[in-house]
């Protein structure tokens, strides 16, 4: 479709500042496209389209809810390794809940995981803020 000439669409019904915010986005990337000329890298197309779809939205993956991110936050405040047993019983939610907010944060460079080796067998896994 691109090739064709379609960068973007809107879904019915939508305001006139997603509209306005759509042509400003597309004139920008006609910008680039026409200043650029022939592109040959990957990230170079990647950084033209990127134009197109602004700035990441913040909203969380769905079945994350706010309140409890804060919760987990929370409990990773004091910059002490945590691992998501602890920072479930901290927080008042179950270790698969907490693991997974933690898993998210490690993803999104909130925070950072390690192992933490201190019995025999299989290290546990320490998060901690970035």
């Amino acid at each position: 479709m691109v090739s064709l000439g379609v960068t973007h669409y809107l879904l019915k019904p939508f305001t006139f500042a997603a509209f306005r915010d759509k042509l400003h986005r597309y004139a920008e990337y006609r910008r680039q496209v026409l200043a650029e000329g022939e592109v040959a890298a990957q990230h170079e197309v990647d950084r033209m389209f990127a134009t197109l779809r602004g700035p990441a939205a913040h909203t969380l993956p769905k079945g994350l809810d706010e309140q409890t991110l804060r919760a987990v936050l929370g409990s990773l405040a004091d910059d002490a390794g945590r691992s998501a047993s602890e920072v479930a019983g901290l927080a008042g939610i179950s270790r698969v809940t907490a693991r997974r907010y933690l898993e998210y944060l490690v993803a999104a460079e909130r925070a950072v995981r390690a192992p933490h080796y201190g019995t025999p067998g299989r290290p546990e896994v320490e998060y901690r803020p970035a």
